[in-house]
């Protein structure tokens, strides 16, 4: 009988095919040995702590923007109703103007914001808002001609607005 002498490089060792040994209940298996990796440090991972102002902030301006429209809004129209014969009453209708302009340099700023496929939706969403918008006022302006009655231009930018929101949801779930 010839002994053999154990090889000392385990890598030299041939290694069985997984064909070799087909599943057996008569075969045990043993777990693989552990292999000595350097453990990472001890380190519980905390998630961010994000305040209101910073997780909300344009949510909150936008909403400040728009609480200061309304207070030169209503202020601005107890004014002229006190008023209605002021040399100045022009200047005062036109203070809403200012605030209005932040409500729209804030939603400039956050559209800027957005990723490229938000970008694209609120385009197209606006593009589709505003042609909406030309068609039914010049439709409507062609049935004033026929004797509905006139409206004010004060429902353009609301009408607007809705069609808007009708174009970002259209376009969003086009987009999902």
């Amino acid at each position: 009988m010839t002994e053999q002498t154990p090889n000392p490089n385990p890598a030299d060792v041939p290694v069985d095919p997984l064909s070799t040994h087909p599943a057996s209940p008569f075969l045990r298996t043993e777990a693989p040995t552990p292999v000595a990796f350097g453990s990472p440090p001890n380190q519980t991972p905390t998630a961010p702590i994000y305040s209101t102002w910073v997780t909300y902030r344009t949510q909150i301006q936008f909403g400040l923007t728009l609480l200061a429209y309304l207070m030169v809004l209503v202020g601005s129209v107890n004014v002229l109703q006190a008023n209605p014969e002021a040399a100045w009453r022009y200047y005062v209708a036109l203070l809403p103007v200012i605030p209005a302009g932040l409500v729209i340099w804030v939603f400039m700023r956050t559209v800027s914001r957005l990723d490229e496929v938000q970008k694209r939706i609120q385009v197209q969403a606006f593009g589709f808002a505003i042609g909406a918008t030309a068609l039914l006022t010049f439709g409507y302006g062609f049935l004033e001609g026929a004797g509905m009655p006139r409206l004010s231009w004060i429902y353009v930018l609301p009408l607007m607005v809705v069609l808007w929101a009708v174009g970002v949801a259209m376009f969003m779930w086009r987009h999902r």
